[in-house]
């Protein structure tokens, strides 16, 4: 085999008319913002679009994705990748990786977690992600193989999924409709963000407590439901909540705090029989084994596009095993996060995540976005990742950042 080097390394952007958005009103969502009162939106009022919805009030929408060249016939595709991660790969990884082995990954890997002193976190770590995963494809492409099978699998035929509702309306009756609505397409579980938080006092709390018993009478008493708090509770919030919905049984009350707050997570933990879960906000190997040793994760969440990559998802797998403790990837890296998952047991990663609103406009541009039927992903056949791009969707692409 040819010695392959990195000879390239080029953010490309896409830019084409805007799918049409999902009908209804962008509900809000508890945030950590919202204690401060100038931050936080009246009760029961639909949010304002917003960047992160990718519902800007313009016609044009714009994905980036990365692309790896070398002297070889192979390269590595992956994205859609954030912007934040666009900044770090042009400006600072770019450079470094040039003539390096492609195929060498966990050396890549090291040398890029090694190359700046903030590389653990932040926007430099999603970069790497981006890095990491563009090389998994193309290694995919070098031995004509999908990603999943280069990790060792398949588990099984057909990976099943939850449905995340993040920005659906709250308003009592169409939560019971769309709950309705989601169980009957097969998702193995829904998950619902709630609204409010400390600074809304007991009348919020009664209202996400309202959309606990909402979702659980419309679904019945054994689907799977859970809740998303987006890291905007504090403690007694989060404990008046934990125990009004306990005869509820949700499977797990997500990221009731920032991940730094591991006591609160741990104190919870102790006065609530409602499973906990974290993990998107985790970054490494070392963050995640703090919450492993305390016991008070039942779900960990980590996101290939924040954490390291397929390269860091697979040691947190292999390190969150011998806890018991499953691992059901964050939905906002969905490529990564289904072939990561077709290569582990069900008992390591049982489930993948589907964010029903976001995933369709997110991978608007590809040819054949990652997309359930029946509440199932089929596993993909293509090497490496298999992500192309629709070209009769796109109509202007070049170099990130595109000039007007």
């Amino acid at each position: 085999m040819r010695e392959l080097r990195i000879t390239a390394v080029e953010v490309l952007a896409v830019r084409g008319r805007r799918p049409p958005r999902p009908s209804g009103p962008v509900q809000r969502q508890s945030k950590p913002l919202n204690r401060y009162d100038e931050h936080r939106p009246p009760q029961r009022e639909p949010a304002a679009p917003s960047v992160e919805s990718d519902s800007a009030e313009s016609d044009w929408a714009e994905s980036l994705y990365l692309r790896i060249g070398t002297n070889g016939d192979a390269d590595g595709f992956y994205g859609p990748i954030d912007p934040e991660a666009a900044w770090p790969i042009t400006n600072k990884l770019a450079g470094f990786l040039i003539g390096m082995d492609p195929l060498a990954g966990t050396i890549v890997w090291d040398k890029l977690q090694r190359s700046d002193r903030h590389a653990r976190h932040g926007y430099l770590k999603m970069a790497i992600s981006a890095v990491d995963n563009a090389l998994w494809d193309l290694r995919g492409k070098v031995f004509d193989a999908p990603v999943w099978q280069l990790l060792g699998g398949p588990a099984r035929p057909r990976i099943p999924a939850y449905a995340s509702t993040l920005g659906t309306s709250l308003e009592p009756e169409a939560v019971t409709e769309h709950a309705r609505q989601v169980a009957a397409e097969g998702f193995a579980g829904q998950k619902w963000f709630l609204a409010n938080g400390p600074g809304d006092g007991p009348a919020g709390l009664e209202l996400d407590i309202e959309v606990a018993e909402r979702v659980r009478a419309a679904v019945g008493p054994s689907a799977m439901v859970m809740f998303d708090a987006f890291m905007g509770w504090d403690l007694a919030y989060a404990t008046a909540f934990a125990r009004a919905v306990e005869h509820l049984r949700p499977a797990w009350l997500e990221e009731p705090f920032p991940s730094s707050h591991l006591v609160s997570f741990a104190e919870l933990h102790r006065r609530t029989v409602v499973p906990l879960s974290a993990g998107e906000h985790l970054y490494d190997r070392a963050e995640v084994l703090s919450f492993l040793r305390d016991g008070s994760l039942g779900v960990l969440q980590t996101d290939p596009e924040w954490c390291g990559g397929v390269t860091e998802l697979v040691r947190i797998c292999a390190l969150a095993e011998p806890f018991g403790v499953p691992v059901i990837p964050h939905g906002h890296g969905l490529h990564a996060a289904l072939h990561v998952i077709a290569s582990q047991s069900p008992d390591v990663c049982p489930l993948a995540e589907y964010l029903l609103r976001h995933m369709p406009v997110r991978h608007h541009f590809e040819a054949s976005p990652p997309t359930p039927v029946a509440g199932h992903f089929d596993l993909p056949a293509e090497p490496g990742f298999g992500i192309e791009l629709d070209a009769a969707k796109i109509d202007r692409q070049g170099t990130w950042p595109l000039r007007d």
